[in-house]
This record gives structure tokens, sequence and C-alpha cells, in this order.
């Protein structure tokens, strides 16, 4: 089952169930007008979307053709924005090109921080600017989002929590984070807003390309034109989403509506490519000693897509340009 939200004046939007090729789409039955009140029901809502989904995909409904100008995020604001970072190749990198270590408990421990939930862009909302000296980044991710999670909740029934699986475009203002870690007291101005995939799908949705808490699809990150980035997102995913959920629920239970991201997929071949500048910036400073490549900048442009083993788009496309503060419409 494949769903999006139409912004339609209101401020959840009105949720839709989407066809399978993402062309068309029908508003979801009136009993869940947004995809929160979805969430909030989904025993009773997720077989009903899913019976219309089939329809739909089965030609017994005409549908509406999707502009995708109009839709926001899948969940356009949310109780709970979390991220993590379970690729280590991308923490190894990184941590490198601010000159620290990663943390001895790298391997059995996953990284976690809490993002803005209040202000979620669509897929394709521009990325404001206020000011080049903070050093704009994309951050091409992987996310789920959760039903209700007991606190206590373990890695191995961890998988009934996920309802929704979609793409992310985190965004990180690169110059910020070493004086904000500096505090002692984690990220807040270097993460801006972040933007989701137009389409958020059940698990299943994926296939056999849903495994073991992983999302195994080709991230494609193009960046002003050319393909920056082409990671697998499965095998090296060291935490798995389940692993993440154990993670978060040790000391209290979450919300039906809390987005958990992957963190920046990221491989160690570097014929892959990378899901971020910082990364190819950490690879130069490697073999040059300096970074070339500049951070983004006013009228930079990128695309993010995800590509399953039958070479299918499940999740559409994140496609934003970065605009000076204040000119986006």
């Amino acid at each position: 089952m494949k769903l999006a939200t139409l912004r339609d004046g209101s401020r959840d939007g009105r949720l839709l169930v989407v066809r399978r090729d993402g062309e068309v789409a029908v508003p979801s039955p009136e009993a869940w007008p947004t995809m929160q009140r979805a969430l909030d029901d989904w025993e009773a809502a997720a077989p009903a979307l899913g019976a219309l989904a089939e329809e739909l995909g089965a030609g017994a409904l005409d549908g509406t053709p999707i502009d995708p100008l109009r839709l926001g995020a899948p969940l356009p604001r949310a109780y709970e924005w979390v991220d993590g970072s379970a690729f280590l190749n991308h923490v190894i990198l990184v941590r490198k090109a601010r000159g620290a270590v990663p943390p001895p408990t790298l391997e059995t421990d996953p990284l976690i921080y809490q993002g803005g939930s209040s202000d979620l862009l669509g897929p394709r909302d521009p990325i404001e600017l206020h000011d080049p000296a903070w050093g704009l980044d994309y951050e091409s991710e992987v996310a789920v989002i959760l039903g209700d999670v007991p606190i206590g909740t373990k890695a191995a029934e961890a998988a009934k929590y996920v309802r929704l699986v979609l793409l992310v475009n985190d965004c990180t203002l690169r110059n910020l984070i070493p004086d904000e870690l500096a505090k002692g007291f984690g990220f807040f101005q270097s993460k801006p807003a972040t933007a989701f995939s137009p389409f958020a799908v059940t698990p299943d949705e994926l296939g056999e390309a849903w495994r073991d808490g992983r999302a195994h699809v080709r991230v494609r990150s193009t960046y002003n034109g050319n393909v920056i980035g082409d990671c697998d997102a499965g095998p090296e995913m060291h935490f798995s989403f389940h692993d993440l959920i154990q993670h978060l629920a040790k000391t209290r239970r979450f919300c039906a509506g809390t987005i958990l991201g992957s963190g920046t997929v990221s491989n160690a071949d570097r014929a892959r490519g990378v899901s971020c500048l910082a990364e190819r910036r950490m690879i130069e400073t490697i073999d040059a000693g300096k970074p070339t490549t500049p951070f983004m900048v006013v009228g930079d442009h990128i695309e993010i897509e995800a590509v399953d083993g039958a070479g299918k788009s499940p999740f559409g496309k994140i496609d934003q340009r970065v605009v000076a503060a204040g000119s986006a419409s």
C-alpha cells in the first residue's frame, strides 16, 4: 500500500491512497482523513486503505492524477522525528572531518538525535539558505513511521510496530555543528527542516527488498544533474530499524506517528558515491589533504530517489532546489 498527503489548505492535508505506479490516487475514507488519524487507528484503517488500494490497482476506481507540486510530507507534522546513524562508514568519515574519533561503543550502541518535527517539508519544497557560511549539506536517508511502541520493546518484536517506510533529506548545517557539540548538549540549530519523499509505503509493498528491518534498495542522489551517490541501503546498515527501535524504547514509550530515520546511507565502496557532501569532502581530505567540494549554495539542486531490484521507485522522488531565505513561495 502506498500513501501520500495532498495539501488542501488544512494544516495536516488530506490522506491519499496511491496506485502502485504513483500516477493516480483517491482520497482516503472519511473516517481517516489524515495520515495521523490513520496511524492512530491502524488496526481498522490499514485493511480499509489496503482494500481501496486493491480496487485502484485493479482499475475498479479511476483515481485522480497526482500533481507532485501539491504533495506535502506524507506526515506533515509528527509527534517525534528521531534520527539514528546506523551506517558506520558515515560516522567514521564525518567524525574524521571534524577531528573527532568515533565512540568506543560505535558497533554496539546506536547514535541518535531528536530533530524538529513540527515543520516537515514536502518532496518539492525549496531549501531556504539563510547564510552560506553555515555549510548547508543534504543527507539521503531511509526512514520508517511507527505505531505505538511500548517501553522496553526488544528488536526481536519491533517489526510489528513499523507502519510505513519512506525517504528523507535530512539537511545539515555542517559549520554550526562543532560549536553546538562543544557545549555537550547535542544538535539543534545545525538541523534545519527535514524533507520527505512523496510516498510512504507499507513494508509489504517493498516485497523482498524489506527484510531484517532494512530496506534493501539503492538510494540515488543526483546533485546538480550528476549522480553523486548510488548507495545500497541494505547490507551496510549496521543497526537495523528493529535495533534502533529497541534503543529508543529502552526508557520510554513512543506514540503512533513517530518518524525514525536511518541516518545517511553510506557504503565503504567509494564507487557507490556519497549520500552527503561531508563524506565527499572527507574523502578529498584523505586523498589530497583538504576538501575542494563546497557546501550547497543558492541555485543548487538535489534529487533523492530509491530504486528496488526491479528498477522501480517505490517512494517517488525528493526534488529540491536551494533558494535564498525569504524567496520560497
